[in-house]
């Protein structure tokens, strides 16, 4: 794709056609997970007091499809790109409506990154260090395949919040779309990487006009698997094509909280001599509930968190141009977050009952 005169302009149509297309699916999807039977019905884990849809991941889908095959034609890799997002979408949508053994979604999983590493030839197959560049070789494969594992359950277990996940993925996103602007200039193919990331933080925008607190859909496990994909493409397909080190390093500071708390989640269960896969109460953010903060605050915690840890990514990366002034003005806002919630009464007392 040519470099643009203003690496900001292009990635404006993608983003509102993502935006406006995701909107207008939500109320179809909302309307068929009853039809099918993809419900999240009150009690045990679940916060909502009434039941909710779980066929969100369609509208995320709708509005990524529908923003690639306007705009996306010059993206090498676009049709592989859609492929495997709906792919994952339609397969993780069955886990939405029967509820899929641990080990099932796993083993899907690891075929949908199979099919993008060996399939479709998306690799990490360099590893810039300070030093060297370090070939991979045959290792290129199951390295892909792990790190888009990992990325397809982060995100997974981060989406237990109305409005956590997408959000969260929004602000990567973006996170991504500012180191590949920065990169622009030397990389012309970044911009393609700039087009993927606008259309991904419009659907996330548009799938929160009805998922924020409280939330009237859910996007369920394959709305959070598709989530989760495409942040490891966009990684692979963008900035990892030249500097695989620092280019992975970005969503993976961004996404710090989720990732942690996921190898604590997994070492917890583990020690406990359950199943690693067994869903608890214990993560981070029912965590914060049981402190009491609401659904909202807890999902703008983590909106402040993982802009923080996304700016000192990029700091790292290169991008040092006002992120002084973002990181102060982030912190600024968790320190209020956390003195409003300090000097009010907890109202977080019915989820933490409920949460055990």
């Amino acid at each position: 794709m040519p470099t643009p005169i203003d690496p900001w302009l292009p990635a404006l149509p993608p983003f509102l056609v993502a935006l406006a297309v995701t909107i207008g699916s939500v109320p179809v999807f909302r309307w068929l997970s009853f039809r099918v039977g993809a419900v999240a019905w009150p009690g045990g884990r679940h916060l909502h007091d009434r039941p909710t849809g779980r066929l969100g991941g369609f509208a995320l889908l709708f509005g990524m499809v529908a923003a690639l095959a306007t705009f996306g034609r010059g993206i090498v890799s676009w049709v592989e790109i859609v492929g495997i997002a709906t792919a994952v979408t339609v397969l993780l949508a069955i886990d939405d409506r029967f509820d899929l053994a641990p080990w099932t979604k796993l083993l899907v999983q690891t075929a949908l990154g199979l099919v993008v590493a060996a399939g479709f030839g998306i690799t990490i197959t360099t590893i810039h260090l300070s030093f060297t560049d370090l070939s991979l070789g045959w290792l290129a494969i199951p390295v892909t395949v792990g790190w888009l594992v990992g990325m397809q359950n982060s995100i997974n277990l981060l989406d237990g919040v109305d409005g956590l996940a997408a959000g969260v993925v929004g602000i990567v996103a973006a996170i991504l779309m500012i180191a590949a602007v920065d990169r622009l200039g030397r990389s012309p193919d970044q911009a393609s990487v700039i087009l993927l990331c606008a259309a991904l933080i419009g659907a996330c925008l548009g799938f929160l006009v009805f998922n924020s607190a409280p939330a009237r859909i859910f996007m369920g496990d394959s709305g959070a698997h598709l989530l989760g994909l495409l942040i490891g493409v966009i990684a692979i397909v963008g900035v990892a094509k030249t500097t695989a080190a620092l280019a992975l390093f970005v969503p993976v500071v961004a996404l710090a909280l989720p990732i942690g708390d996921t190898a604590f989640a997994i070492v917890r269960r583990r020690m406990a001599g359950r199943s690693a896969a067994e869903a608890d109460t214990r993560h981070l953010h029912y965590r914060l509930l049981a402190l009491g903060l609401s659904p909202r605050e807890t999902a703008v915690t983590f909106y402040l968190v993982t802009a923080i840890l996304g700016c000192l990514g990029l700091a790292i990366y290169g991008h040092r141009k006002i992120l002084a002034v973002a990181l102060v003005l982030l912190g600024v806002g968790l320190g209020l977050l956390v003195w409003r919630v300090r000097r009010r009464r907890p109202l977080g007392r019915p989820a933490a009952e409920r949460l055990g």
